[in-house]
């Protein structure tokens, strides 16, 4: 069972690829990615017959490569020239949505985003009626302030 394991490492490191880019979608920011690329030339290095040690050595110096050269390229590439990066809440900033329930006056409503409902209130503190086009405009916590569009 050893020597099929030696036979056919080249699977192992098959299967080392997949689990990397699996785990790329779900981060994103093309970290793995670069140990994805570097399990891939060493599954290429691993069938033409080199030992395991070799097949090690290529994974590091790829996966090093990668990370220093590839990396900040493809992170350039996505993120444009932008410096800042808003997540999250953050990025609710200037959105437009549809008021999901009445925000009251003086009080709280619902507004959904992207498919997302937040809770919100008027800039304004007045009455904005269900189904109203309403811009993002400030956020508290996970509350977030709006005026009408």
């Amino acid at each position: 069972m050893i020597d099929y394991f030696t036979a056919n490492l080249w699977q192992f490191w098959a299967l080392v690829v997949l689990l990397c880019l699996i785990l790329e979608v779900t981060s994103g920011d093309f970290f793995i990615l670069c140990f994805s690329i570097g399990a891939l030339v060493s599954t290429v290095v691993a069938a033409l017959g080199a030992g395991f040690t070799v097949q090690l050595e290529i994974f590091a110096v790829v996966s090093v490569l990668s990370l220093f050269f590839l990396r900040p390229r493809l992170v350039k590439w996505l993120h444009g020239r932008r410096r800042e990066r808003p997540s999250n809440a953050d990025a609710l900033m200037g959105r437009v949505g549809r008021v999901s329930e009445a925000i009251e006056q003086g009080g709280y409503g619902r507004v959904a985003i992207d498919g997302d409902d937040w809770k919100a209130v008027s800039a304004d503190g007045s009455y904005v009626p269900l189904g109203q086009n309403v811009r993002v405009v400030g956020r508290e916590s996970i509350i977030i302030t709006v005026e009408k569009v």
